[in-house]
Order: C-alpha cells, then sequence, then structure tokens
C-alpha cells in the first residue's frame, strides 16, 4: 500500500494491514466487506449522522460509525455481529416508520437484508408535508426526506458553495429548509442539481422525472414547465414594482 505507515487490525476474523490514516469504513470497503450506509456519499464529507455503518469493536463500550472512526492497531472489529445487525434493523424500522421510502431503493434494498419489520412501530407519527413545487427545476417533497443531510452538504462546502439549504425546526419537526422558508428561486440557490443528485429517497425530485410518474407526457409537462417560469417571471416583476 505504498509508503504510507501501516497498522494492524483484525476485520471479522481476518487479519489485515492498511495506511494509518484510513477510516473503518475504507478498510471495509477494501477488503470487500460490504457496510450500509444511509447519510454517507461519496461527494459529501462523512459526519455519521445515521450509524447505518455502525460496527463492533471490541474493548468499546459503544457501537462505532465505520465512516469517521480511524482505524487503531489492534482493533478487533466485527461488522456483522448480533448487535450490529440488531441496530441497523431496528435504525430502518424506526424510519420505515416515520417517513415515506417508497422511493428509496437503497433503504428497501438493506429493509430486505435485515429483515427489518415494517410494521413493528404502528404508532409512530407519520412525517407529513407538502410537496414544494416553486421553481422550474425541481420539486422537494419532504415526506420522503430522511435528514440525512447530503443535500446541505452538496449545496454547501462539499460542492456548490451556495448555502441555500439548511435545517429548521426541532426534534421531530427537524426539517431541510431555505432560510425564512423563502421559495428556492428568492434563494441563493443555482439550480446546478447536485442537491437532487445526492438525495437518496426521492425527497428531491427533477421536475421531468416527477411529472412522468404523475402520468404526463412531455408535452404537458413543457407546458407546465413553461407556466411555471411565466408565473415566477410575473412575480418577480411584481415585486419590483
Amino acid at each position: 500500500m505504498g509508503s504510507t505507515k501501516e497498522i494492524s487490525l483484525t476485520l471479522d476474523g481476518q487479519a489485515v494491514e492498511v495506511p494509518a490514516v484510513w477510516t473503518l469504513m475504507q478498510a471495509l470497503e477494501h477488503f470487500k466487506i460490504k457496510t450500509p450506509v444511509i447519510c454517507f456519499h461519496d461527494a459529501t464529507t462523512p459526519e455519521g449522522i445515521c450509524r447505518q455503518c455502525v460496527v463492533e469493536v471490541e474493548g468499546r463500550r459503544t457501537l462505532l460509525p465505520a465512516c469517521v472512526t480511524p482505524v487503531g492497531d489492534g482493533m478487533v472489529v466485527h461488522s456483522a455481529s448480533e448487535r450490529v445487525v440488531r441496530a441497523r434493523r431496528t435504525i430502518l424500522e424506526m424510519l420505515n416508520a416515520s417517513i415515506d421510502l417508497s422511493q428509496a431503493p437503497e433503504l428497501q434494498e438493506q429493509m430486505a437484508t435485515y429483515n427489518a419489520d415494517p410494521e413493528r412501530f404502528p404508532q409512530a407519527e407519520r412525517r407529513g408535508a407538502e410537496v414544494l413545487d416553486d421553481n422550474p427545476f425541481y420539486v422537494r417533497d419532504y415526506e420522503k426526506c430522511i435528514l440525512c443531510w447530503r443535500c446541505v452538504q452538496a449545496c454547501g462546502d462539499d460542492l456548490q458553495f451556495t448555502y441555500a439549504l439548511s435545517l429548521g425546526g426541532r426534534g421531530h419537526d427537524t426539517h431541510i429548509a431555505t432560510f425564512f422558508d423563502a421559495p428556492m428561486p428568492e434563494t441563493t440557490c443555482v439550480f446546478c442539481g447536485n442537491c437532487v443528485a445526492v438525495c437518496p429517497t426521492g425527497a428531491l425530485k427533477g421536475k421531468t422525472e416527477f411529472f412522468l410518474e404523475q402520468g404526463m407526457d412531455y408535452d404537458q409537462i413543457r407546458l407546465e414547465k413553461r407556466e411555471t417560469r411565466r408565473k415566477q417571471t410575473a412575480k418577480g416583476g411584481a415585486d419590483h414594482d
């Protein structure tokens, strides 16, 4: 692995050597040990928010998020212990109980892999939100948002540096928001599409894809987009009168 200093650890019973600057996620990926993720994305900075990539390290009291935990010499890591599997399953069941995951194929695959029970928390309060259709390029359906933070990172320091998106509310009412809940065209958004590209659940979706799912054809979609632009242009002119 080059001249970088290496350390020794054990991954699922396999003694390995890896660069000391790696995270556990990098080590697991290098040795083809699949680790599920939700908030992690190659284009954004790992934050360890979702805890879906947790692993068990002998001698540590809590499970550790592999995406932000540096490797350590002599570590003994278990990526699929009973404790790890139970934690991952519970996270999926809790998300499914409160959020619409119907358009999140990666999470649906994880639900099947970990035998998650979709009915485990029948009394959970579902997250409700209106679909926000305020620009010609994409819609925001926060009933499907899992607060993974990817879109905020893509809009901010990791990709676009426009900072149009952030968090609003507290507790169960926490949600992705614009400053002062302004419509997207009135923010610093440049409609680059990076936020849509990293969204794992369909909470952010391009207009064409969204309208096709509603049964519209391309001619209807073009007319709809044209009407949206016309209304926004008229509103912008009225605001400056």
